[in-house]
Parts: structure tokens; C-alpha cells; sequence
């Protein structure tokens, strides 16, 4: 199991929302959704996403005021969507500091192709390995040593592990945990996250009763407090 990279769709149009996310999951993408800028400006709080794909005409909240509250506080890549192909609406949308914009209708192909090129610039996909105090974490070889014993987990477990440990020192919320490992899985509940975080715990803590390496966020999810070295 390899984590996927978290795209939110935003668009005011159901059909759209659901044929762009059956697309991008066939293409191994987990997904989010929402269907105006407000509930982007949300999703994006308790998601983070690794990039945004949005429309510009919404009701209640576009385009424009979604790419303005993002770009507030964070780098993440904006695909604009849009039938508005003026060039007042792209230079707009770019100067508030969108980094692509695609006219309506396009190809599934092209519109992917844009999504890995902005994924490849931001370095979304993890690094080769991780190395931590008494932790190193071959993600290539999907190899675990800690404390200088190889270490076995399920692909599940090294999923968590690798998506905790390459978001070090960020909490990271269950639902966020949930739709990478899990895919948004309708069967899949905190518990589940629960069930598997303990045995990975076990595996990897040299004391799980009092976590080194993953702490709990109460109310929140988990984060990993390691520094890299």
C-alpha cells in the first residue's frame, strides 16, 4: 500500500465533482470534495490536500475568494476549472495566485498530465527514505529499522508510518488519515485508525505506553514529533 496524494474538487456541479473524482481515483489519487469556495476554505482546514481543483463561478463563495484564502497561509498547487476562458478571469485567478488554469471542456489526459507536473514541482511524492533519531524508514524498499532491528509491519502499518512520518512535526487529522490510507472507505472509523495505530505503536515505540515517536492529538488525530537527522 503506497499513500496517495489528497486532491479536493471544488465545484458547484455534482455530475462534475463526482466524474472528476471517479477520475482521479482510477488515476491512484485519494479525494475530497466541496461545492462552493466556503466549503473549500473548510476541507482544505481539515483535509490539507495536496492540490486544489476548483471552478470560478459558485454560489455564496467562487473561485477567486477560495484561491485568495488559501494562498493566505499556504503554497499548496490551485487548478483553476473554468468555462470562463477570458483572459480578465485567468490573468485574475493566477495574479491571486492560482498556478494553472484549464478552460471547459478538457481531456481527462491533459487535465491529469497538469495535476502530476504541479504534484512533481512541489515535491508531494515522498523522499526515497526517512531517517530519525534511532528510526530510519526505507520507503523504496519499504524497509523499518529502529534501534538497529528490522522491523515488520503490513502494508497498512508502513502506510501510516509513512504518511505520519513524512508530514513530521504537523498533526494530522483522522479524517485527513482515513481518506490517504483508507481512500475514504465508507466501512473505515476512528476505531480503525485506532486498531491499527496501537499495533504500529507496539512495533516501532521502544515503550508504547509513552509514544517517542507518535503522539496522540486529543480531539484531532495523531502527529509524528520526530525531527529528521
Amino acid at each position: 500500500m503506497t499513500i496517495s496524494s489528497l486532491i479536493l474538487v471544488v465545484d458547484d456541479d455534482a455530475a462534475i465533482r463526482d466524474s472528476l473524482s471517479k477520475e482521479l481515483r482510477a488515476a491512484g489519487y485519494a479525494t475530497a470534495t466541496a461545492s462552493d469556495g466556503g466549503e473549500g476554505v473548510a476541507a482544505f482546514g481539515t483535509r490539507a490536500p495536496d492540490l486544489v481543483l476548483t471552478d470560478l463561478a459558485m454560489p455564496r463563495s467562487d473561485g477567486f475568494e477560495l484561491i485568495a484564502a488559501i494562498r493566505a497561509g499556504s503554497r499548496t498547487p490551485i487548478v483553476v476549472l473554468s468555462v470562463r476562458g477570458a483572459d480578465a478571469d485567468k490573468v485574475r485567478a493566477l495574479d491571486l495566485g492560482a498556478d494553472d488554469f484549464v478552460t471547459k471542456p478538457f481531456s481527462v489526459a491533459e487535465l491529469l498530465a497538469r495535476v502530476r507536473a504541479q504534484l512533481r514541482r512541489t515535491g508531494a511524492t515522498a523522499p526515497a527514505s526517512l531517517d530519525f533519531d534511532a528510526l530510519s524508514i526505507d520507503v523504496e524498499r519499504r524497509r523499518v529499522v529502529q534501534g538497529g532491528r528490522e522491523v515488520r509491519l503490513t502494508p497498512t502499518e508502513f502506510a501510516l508510518l509513512e504518511l505520519l512520518a513524512t508530514n513530521a512535526g504537523k498533526p494530522m487529522f483522522i479524517d485527513q488519515i482515513i481518506a490517504r490510507i483508507w481512500r475514504d472507505s465508507p466501512s473505515t472509523t476512528a476505531d480503525t485508525v485506532r486498531v491499527h495505530m496501537s499495533s504500529l505503536r507496539k512495533k516501532i515505540e521502544p515503550d508504547p505506553s509513552d509514544p517517542r515517536y507518535i503522539v496522540t492529538e486529543p480531539w484531532v488525530g495523531y502527529r509524528f514529533i520526530a525531527e529528521p537527522i
